[in-house]
């Protein structure tokens, strides 16, 4: 790279540049860049974009773009995850008006205090009447 060049390439960027002219200085053909390599640059591209990655590094931009997006989801875990409890809260309304209608005419109730699992069963036992 020139020095001008190096300038316009991120800090981040540069070691991963070095790393991959090592590599195709060290091999002639048309050898498979090794996975190590690949990964390192997916973790630029999701930092500094992966146009930009892929014109620094020479690299082809469908085939970064691909390992950048797979390696940017979390990975399944391994272990299954523990039981985890979840207590509900206890929501209560300070006054509440509660109009029902059914069958068997309508009822009106004022009713301070209430809570969801009050309400729904009053509205079994009245649907249940």
């Amino acid at each position: 790279m020139t020095r001008k060049t190096q300038l316009d390439v991120p800090a981040g960027m540069q070691r991963i540049s070095r790393r991959f002219e090592r590599w195709r200085r060290s091999h002639r053909g048309r050898l498979p860049i090794p996975e190590g390599l690949w990964a390192s640059a997916a973790a630029v591209a999701r930092e500094h974009g992966v146009f930009r990655t892929s014109k620094v590094l020479r690299l082809e931009y469908g085939k970064l773009k691909r390992m950048a997006e797979a390696s940017g989801r979390s990975p399944q875990p391994t272990a299954p995850t523990a039981f985890l409890e979840l207590m509900p809260q206890r929501v209560v309304a300070a006054d509440c008006l509660i109009e029902l209608e059914g069958p068997r005419g309508k009822m009106r109730i004022q009713w301070n205090g209430v809570t969801a699992s009050d309400l729904a069963g009053l509205i079994r036992v009245w649907e249940s009447a």
